[in-house]
């Protein structure tokens, strides 16, 4: 694993189901404001969610997010799960994160880049290059 990564798996429970399902926490150094986390659906197939870290962060503590994506402390387990929603056109999904596991991987962000200095990181004449070459 690079050593500008910090990747963490755990079993979530989605939508209040009793089976949990595969899910990963991922961050890049090189995308300082992104987070990702994806969901196993089979063997080979991962449902990927973006996101700003801030929202994560922010989420540990107190309801975070306005539009698809939104992260919450949820009241009722003594802080000991998140609420993740998520929202697309194809539905809605409602996610338990245990904090704990969260807030261990939130930490292992800021290690290896400190809130506050992830322009520092962003290069941004890759992205440019990378967006005015896209093909659409």
């Amino acid at each position: 694993m690079r050593n500008d990564a910090v990747h963490q798996s755990q079993f979530v429970y989605l939508n209040g189901c009793s089976t949990p399902v595969l899910a990963r926490l991922m961050y890049r150094a090189d995308d300082p404001f992104t987070v990702s986390l994806a969901f196993r659906v089979d063997a080979s197939e991962w449902v990927e969610w973006d996101f700003s870290r801030e929202l994560l962060l922010t989420g540990l503590t107190e309801p975070a997010g306005i539009g698809d994506v939104r992260l919450r402390p949820d009241l009722s387990t003594d802080d000991e799960f998140l609420v993740l929603e998520l929202e697309s056109p194809d539905g809605y999904a409602v996610v338990e994160l245990e904090t704990a596991e969260v807030q261990r991987f939130a930490d292992a962000t800021t290690a290896i880049v400190p809130c506050g200095t992830e322009a520092e990181r962003l290069d941004l004449d890759a992205l440019i290059s990378e967006l005015t070459t896209a093909q659409f």
